[in-house]
């Protein structure tokens, strides 16, 4: 009825599909995470920019500072008078130590370096002709140049002041590896210097020679100091990302690892509850399907703790109501017929009574006392048992109701609770079938030694009322009315006419036509007219 491997496998597929989810939200997690890193390194850049901006502003600062105090001072002024190499590389010495950044040289008007201190003494000149001439013509002069003070040239930002008209001091701030080192060191990163061209001029020494590298986060960024009317120089920051890439995977990894972990939790849980919920639904499934064939088998071993354990209990609920309906049925079909039980279980037939034209039958063993008087209770009880077996089969095959029995005898109506056309006719027929249960029945007692048994049975149609006498808590369906009468006075009147079936003339009129019967006189029936009755001799072909 189920086709429960596909309802395990539709729970798996449902528990897969989540962990499915999960881990392709894996990849997608990277990403984030790695953009979120490349933003980070982007704004840590930004920052290091910033850092060294305001840097480079203090080195300019404290440059221009230095080349004031230089230009003023008078112990530089008698040594330039006096051309004293010697004091003034004393002078420059002491601004030497404090700014080791710096390149000072002292110039006359000239154009003579007279002293020099941060560079080589023969290296090349700090500044060209025309730099001096403009800082020898009285002017204070910041530029930035080419030239510096290594050999290689470098770009080298150049303060200029005149020391009255005894010549100049001239302060360098160059950008060479040692500078660019220096700051990278402070800064956490790598640097490189980069011409108006765009070619490399100098780097620290980790920086990428794969500017495409995924392992560094590059930020080109050209700070004021570095524009020049020849062309702008700028510089390359390079923020190596690799370790924190290291531990961004490392964090994905035993992401991963855990996910995989719960997996095969989930999928182990979800195995069991699948087997669990697919076990219920057999066992319901195996019951449906015999309760379909009629077999009424509860459902055992649900125990879910869920719905599927409600569902069974409801089953077995049902089960047995359904199992007290089949027994009521089996016990209802041992005294009607079924289209007459199926009536009465509808409930159609309400406390009260109606107004129906019914047949009834009364049929009692004569002589019954002479009969009993020589057996012991159980088997009397046996013996009617039998009887009353062979009589009842006989009455349920013409669709009648055996409305009670009355000592040995018994009392059946057709008609109630379900009327038919040809109620009279099947009456008939039951006492003529009953007559030949008789004859058989008389054979077996025959063969066990016991007297045959003879019976008188009185069929009458007429009005009665039918309907549960009683009350709501203990009824009884019966018919009452003087028809009933008549049809227990029929039946008396057969030992004395000595005939084993009367009907009165209201039933013989609705079947003379399949009955051979013959007219055998009035029958005295007490509180009303004499009736006319008729020895029914079988029926016709």
């Amino acid at each position: 009825m189920f086709r429960l491997h596909t309802v395990r496998l539709k729970l798996l597929a449902l528990v897969g599909l989540a962990i499915g989810v999960a881990l392709l939200m894996l990849p997608l997690l990277s990403w984030i995470v790695h953009e979120q890193l490349r933003e980070e390194a982007d704004h840590g850049l930004m920052n290091a920019e910033k850092a060294y901006q305001a840097e480079l502003d203090d080195n300019v600062t404290d440059s221009k500072l230095a080349s004031s105090v230089l230009a003023n001072d008078a112990s530089v002024h008698r040594a330039m008078r006096a051309r004293d190499v010697a004091a003034l590389q004393s002078v420059a010495d002491t601004f030497a130590r404090l700014y080791p950044d710096m390149d000072i040289a002292f110039i006359d008007t000239s154009g003579e370096r007279l002293a020099r201190v941060g560079c080589d003494e023969d290296g090349p000149p700090l500044a060209d002709r025309a730099f001096l001439e403009k800082a020898l013509s009285g002017h204070d002069v910041v530029e930035l140049s080419a030239r510096g003070c290594d050999r290689t040239p470098m770009p080298t930002y150049l303060i200029a002041r005149p020391i009255g008209d005894l010549g100049a001091v001239v302060v360098g701030l160059d950008f060479s590896l040692g500078s660019l080192t220096h700051t990278a060191t402070k800064l956490n990163l790598e640097l490189a210097l980069v011409d108006p061209d765009g070619k490399l001029v100098n780097h620290t020494a980790r920086f990428p020679s794969d500017l495409a590298s995924s392992s560094f986060v590059l930020k080109p960024f050209s700070p004021k100091q570095l524009r020049a009317a020849a062309g702008t120089y700028s510089l390359l920051a390079a923020l190596d990302i690799t370790q924190t890439r290291s531990i961004v995977r490392r964090e994905l990894l035993l992401a991963m690892f855990i996910v995989a972990l719960v997996a095969l939790a989930s999928l182990a849980f979800g195995l069991r509850l699948a087997n669990a919920m697919s076990n219920a639904l057999r066992r319901v499934s195996d019951a449906v399907r015999k309760l379909g064939h009629g077999e009424y088998v509860k459902i055992a071993g649900v125990d879910t703790g869920d719905e599927f354990e409600a569902l069974a209990r409801a089953f077995n609920t049902m089960l047995d109501g359904l199992h007290e309906r089949d027994r009521l049925r089996t016990t209802l079909g041992k005294y009607m017929t079924a289209s007459v039980m199926e009536h009465l279980l509808a409930g159609e037939v309400q406390l009260g009574g109606e107004s129906i034209m019914t047949t009834i039958l009364f049929a009692d063993i004569r002589d019954f006392t002479s009969i009993s008087e020589h057996m012991d209770a159980r088997a009397i009880v046996s013996l009617l048992n039998e009887y009353f077996t062979d009589m009842v089969d006989v009455v349920i095959r013409e669709d009648g109701v055996v409305d009670k029995y009355i000592g040995d005898a018994i009392m059946v109506v057709f008609g109630p609770p379900v009327a038919r056309g040809d109620d009279a006719l099947r009456a008939v027929r039951a006492a003529v079938g009953m007559r030949q249960a008789l004859v058989e029945l008389n054979e077996r007692l025959a063969k066990r030694g016991i007297k045959p048994i003879a019976v008188g049975i009185g069929v009458h149609t007429g009005e009665v009322v039918a309907g549960n006498i009683g009350s709501e808590r203990r009824m009884e369906y019966t018919v009452i009315g003087d028809a009933v009468n008549v049809a227990s006075r029929l039946e008396t009147a057969t030992k004395a006419l000595a005939v084993p079936i009367l009907v009165s003339t209201d039933t013989y009129e609705l079947v003379k036509d399949q009955v051979d019967a013959r007219l055998v006189g009035k029958v005295a029936a007490k509180g009303r007219e004499s009736v006319v009755a008729y020895a029914v001799l079988g029926l016709k072909t």
